[in-house]
């Protein structure tokens, strides 16, 4: 079940991730998180039900950290990094006009700046969409690295007024992926590596 935790300043934190599989036992130490499913629906849907529900409650996080792994081709493989701009690879209005992966009539850029950056955590630039991004298809991507939730979890915090802080550890993308294996296997050293991330943020906030 999620709980919220309090940071060192006393703010409310709430700990978003894709999947189970994900959560090891060092993050489990620390925090018990929503889990979202994986996808920006799925995202969007479980995480603008859970803050309805706290909202109804009195219970809003002054935070939330959208927290996991992603890919990269750029990026050091292993290590974690914090998101500054988020994009969302999958709207596509260009006949209609639109910039690529501008959503029409909504008021964002193509790149949404976050709000927060914690010392002490490397950054990066976020692309979220609902496809496993691998090999060449990176070629089409302008951000550092890829995930398929994050831009999701900021659409619905925003909708109640809730910053967000976005970590991925970056699990595969150096070499293309061949099977499940190629990123489950990158995750026990990840758990380690997004723990001391999220001791930063615990203090910071």
């Amino acid at each position: 079940m999620m709980q919220l935790v309090k940071s060192a300043s006393g703010k409310s934190i709430l700990f978003v991730m894709a999947t189970e599989v994900e959560y090891g036992p060092h993050l489990k130490a620390q925090f018990s998180p929503l889990i979202t499913g994986v996808g920006p629906v799925e995202g969007a849907v479980i995480l603008t039900a859970a803050l309805s529900g706290l909202n109804a409650q009195g219970q809003l996080p002054d935070i939330v950290v959208s927290i996991g792994s992603g890919g990269s081709r750029s990026l050091e493989q292993g290590e974690v990094y914090q998101a500054t701009h988020l994009a969302y690879r999958d709207m596509d209005a260009t006949a209609l006009g639109f910039e690529k992966g501008r959503t029409p009539f909504l008021e964002l850029p193509v790149q949404v700046v976050l709000p927060f950056l914690i010392k002490g955590i490397k950054t990066a630039t976020l692309s979220t969409g609902a496809s496993v991004v691998s090999g060449a298809a990176f070629d089409q991507i302008a951000e550092n690295m890829v995930d398929m939730e994050t831009f999701a979890h900021m659409r619905a915090s925003d909708h109640f007024g809730i910053p967000l802080i976005a970590l991925r550890g970056i699990s595969d993308g150096a070499e293309d992926l061949q099977h499940y294996g190629s990123w489950a296997d990158a995750l026990p050293a990840l758990d380690r590596h997004l723990a001391a991330a999220v001791d930063l943020v615990i203090k910071q906030v």
